[in-house]
């Protein structure tokens, strides 16, 4: 069985393996391609034999990637309208995302 963590970045749980490629929130201090990252807050790990379950964090715990690109999801359209008033607005969003690569458990 293949060594698995999970990990919190940006407000969120993502589980993770060697060489996967996930997308988490725009991570400060990246911004080259290739820039090294380290995610400290493991809350789980497991080699295939053991298994460690942090409280709330795993001690000791690192996860290292590197960056793949920073980025732009699709735009989305939030409109607000009330009937009878002339009452409408509509506005876009586009959350920003960094794609990374992790390199070691």
């Amino acid at each position: 069985m293949a060594k698995i963590a999970i990990i919190e970045a940006g407000g969120k749980q993502h589980v993770v393996t060697q060489d996967s490629v996930i997308s988490v929130e725009t991570v400060k201090g990246a911004e080259k391609k290739g820039d090294k990252i380290t995610f400290d807050k493991v809350l789980l790990t497991d080699d295939g034999s053991k298994t460690t379950v942090g409280a709330p964090y795993v001690s000791g715990a690192k996860v290292t990637a590197e960056l793949v690109e920073n980025g732009r999801a699709p735009k989305v359209t939030v409109l607000r309208y009330r009937q009878k008033s002339r009452y409408y607005k509509k506005k876009g969003h586009r959350q920003a995302f960094s794609k990374v690569r992790i390199t070691s458990l």
